[in-house]
Formats: C-alpha cells, structure tokens, sequence
C-alpha cells in the first residue's frame, strides 16, 4: 500500500478518525503511537519517530539497565517506516480505527538490526540469493478465559451459562457455543488480510486453535500471527472475554503452542522438498539437520518467558527434545504426511506467547545453517521421543538464556546487536522473577521449615 492508496483506503471508511501506528519489540509486544487520521502522510511517508530502544523494553514496558541504547547514544530516535502491508480496521475499540504497521531504521537511512522484523527480512534475502522462497503457514492456539478472575479461569458458556469444566478436544459443543466470538474472529480476519482457515476446540477448556494458511511470504505470515493475536484479544473482550496466548496458563491443562510450516519452492515455482515419494529431498533433510543443530541454542525464541517453560515439560504434549521424524508428533520437528506435493517440515517448539517475527527467523535461519553447510541430520525417530534418550532442549528459562548468548550460530542468524538486546531483556525479566516470592511458596514454607 503507497500514499494513494492508503488515502483512497481512509476517504472509503470516514467513521475512523485515529490511526495506531505501531513497531513491534522483542517480546512480540506492539508498541507506537496514536495519531489522528490528518496525519496519515506522516505516517505513511516514514515521518513518525520513536526511540529505537522501544525494540528492547522489557515486558513491563520499562528500560533494560546499563542499555547502550539509552546511556551510550542519549536515547537516540530512530525513523518508523511503514512496511507496505495494507492498513487494518480496528472495530473493538470504542469508535472505529485503523493500524498502521511500522519498522524501524537508523538515522543514516540503514535498517535497524534490532528490530525483530528487518532480522526476518534478512533471513528472506538470503533464500532469494539462493533462488528460493520459503512458504509458511502457522498454528495458533490460545485459551478465551475469564476476565473477572485475578487467575485464569475457564469462561462462562455463552449458551448455557455455566462454566466449563472439561477438555474439549475437537468438540462441536465448544465450538458451536462459542459461535459469535469465533464469526466476529472470522470477519475480523477477512477485513485485515488474515488469511484464516479452519477453527478447532483444542485439549484445554475454553482452548482454541485456528490455522493461518499458507503464503509464500515469510514476513506477511509473521504479520498475519501478530494480527491475529492483536485481533482475538480485541474482539474476545468485545464479548465479554478476555484471550490469552501465555504458553501455559494453567498448570493441569494443555500449552498453547504455534506450530510452524514451511516448504521451500524455486524460480519456477517448484517445491524443493517433494522428490515425489514420502522421504524428501536431500534439501529437506540438510534443512532438517539445520534445524535440530541450531534448536538447543534458539530454545528462548521459541520459549522467552519463565512461563514458557512450563508448556516444555517432558511428556507435557510438547517437544522437550531434539529429535525428527516422520508422521511423529512427539517430535520437535515433523514431516507430514500426505500428498508429496505439499512436502513440508513442520517445526513444534515454539509457544503461542513467542514473537512470530524472532520465531520464523530462528526456523527459517536454521534451516539455512543446514542448507548452506550440507548438514546431515541423524536417523529419524521412531514411537514416543519421550520415551527415548534424545538431546534436551533448556529445562528453564536461565539455561536458555545462556545458551542463546553463547550460541555459536545464533550470530549466523541474527545480529550481534538483537542478540545482545534480547539476552540484556530477559536477563532483566529473569532477575525480577527471581525476587518475587509466589504464594505457593508462602503456602508451603512459611511455617513448615
């Protein structure tokens, strides 16, 4: 979208009257300004300004100590381009607005480097220079929950009143009673460009999934996950509701996790992971091997909270080791079955409270470090990867942290700079979990040691 259009998009629609025109950090959280609709061409045409620490706040919205972003350079602005991708309605709100997509650049006209989004751009340029495009698809899950609650708790029934008090894998009854919440996520999809597909009632109460399909635009399915999870919050306390995409809200439940999809296809439109049988390419299986080497080392991208750990557990429906096989959903990475057309991999780790941005670029980056380097990846598992004696991913959120700092290929896939603003925000995040005493632990203790 250019400046004519987006001018021809706003006179269509004059009930809005405010634009949100919005960068997104490292935690996957929206951060930017409201701006009155007059200013669109200040908006479009890269005029806005924000500090280029915003990228790396911690999840409290506050400063990371010792920052060289804000001591070193005075806090210095940097310039909000506006990506291109169409401007969005917004109809939760209490008047209509819009939302405007914004990346970052430096003062010298370069890109940002830590900014989540130009570090997938890269990972995008280096499969064009090696002819290729990468398709992706994501899963989302995340839990409608109670807003009247100070904890999690399942919601009400819309239909019958009461509360939900069982899993509901797959159920039609969950579903068909949540029916106007998920109408007005399905049209909320439709004006924004999300291309949403089917809707499913997951393991947990009050749990849903829904499937994003695929486009052969990494960037624009990043957009797509972020949106979408914009959107079904917005919507879902429209309803009365309130959404969460935490990993693991309750500890007795399932995680909410974003599986990830992809294939790769060439100039000519081919899929360079069908070799039309069930095994794959060689292509495939280097990306496989990309993948599992570089997995321990990205596990905070794809588990960057102290919650996100809990969804990791081993035998918690969840990849806790690094392994591959075929048709195998215990493990990490699996490749589908069906129509060797649509050969694909499909990467399991991450969780639905993990930034899509950072999340794509670890997989698809990965997936080059294989690539690039020919890699082999072992034998493929068979039966229950927990059950088997695999590699683990980091246990918790400390282990981590450390492994992403000294990772030897993170600095292959991302800049040094994010690395070390990411690793500076959870290190800051880590030491304030680390002095908060929860009220299991006073439960306990307090008078029984």
């Amino acid at each position: 979208m250019d400046q004519d259009q987006a001018t021809q998009w706003i006179a269509e629609r004059p009930e809005i009257d405010k634009i949100f025109a919005c960068i997104c950090d490292l935690n996957g959280v929206m951060r930017g300004k409201r701006v009155p609709v007059d200013q669109l061409e200040k908006i479009v045409e890269g005029g806005l300004r924000m500090p280029l620490s915003l990228l790396g706040m911690d999840i409290w919205g506050e400063d990371i100590e010792g920052n060289e972003l804000v001591f070193d350079t005075g806090d210095a602005d940097g310039l909000c381009d506006f990506t291109g991708r169409s401007l969005s309605p917004i109809s939760w709100t209490s008047r209509p607005a819009a939302f405007a997509q914004l990346w970052m650049r430096q003062e010298n006209g370069e890109a940002f480097p830590g900014d989540p989004r130009r570090a997938l751009a890269n990972i995008v340029d280096r499969f064009k220079a090696l002819g290729l495009t990468p398709v992706v698809a994501t899963e989302m899950e995340f839990y409608v929950v109670d807003p009247s609650q100070s904890q999690p708790q399942p919601p009400c029934s819309p239909v019958t009143g009461k509360r939900l008090d069982s899993d509901g894998a797959l159920s039609l009854d969950e579903l068909q009673h949540f029916d106007a919440f998920l109408n007005e996520v399905y049209d909320g999809c439709r004006a924004q460009g999300i291309p949403a597909d089917a809707a499913i009632s997951e393991n947990g109460a009050g749990q849903f999934e829904i499937n994003l399909l695929h486009v052969a635009d990494p960037l624009e399915a990043a957009d797509d996950a972020l949106l979408f999870k914009m959107l079904v919050r917005g919507i879902a306390r429209k309803h009365g509701f309130a959404a969460t995409f935490m990993a693991k809200p309750y500890g007795d439940r399932a995680g909410s996790g974003m599986h990830v999809h992809f294939s790769l296809i060439d100039k000519d439109g081919n899929n360079v992971f069908d070799d039309g049988g069930e095994m794959g390419t060689d292509l495939l299986r280097h990306a496989v091997a990309g993948l599992l080497t570089t997995m321990q080392e990205n596990a905070l991208v794809f588990a960057p909270h102290e919650n996100s750990f809990r969804r990791l557990l081993p035998g918690a429906h969840a990849p806790s080791s690094v392994a591959w096989g075929y048709e195998n959903r215990t493990a990490a990475i699996r490749i589908p079955g069906g129509s060797h057309k649509a050969r694909r991999i499909e990467h399991r780790v991450a969780g639905a409270d993990a930034n899509p941005y950072l999340v794509l670029g670890s997989i698809l980056g990965g997936a080059l470090v294989g690539i690039e380097n020919k890699l082999t990846p072992p034998p493929p598992i068979e039966g229950d990867a927990y059950s088997l004696q695999l590699d683990q991913l980091p246990l918790d959120w400390a282990s981590a942290i450390d492994a992403f700092a000294k990772g030897a290929h993170v600095s292959q896939i991302f800049s040094r700079r994010l690395q070390r603003m990411f690793v500076q925000c959870k290190q800051q995040e880590l030491r304030r979990f680390t002095r908060h005493v929860t009220d299991f632990e006073y439960h306990s203790y307090l008078e029984s040691v």
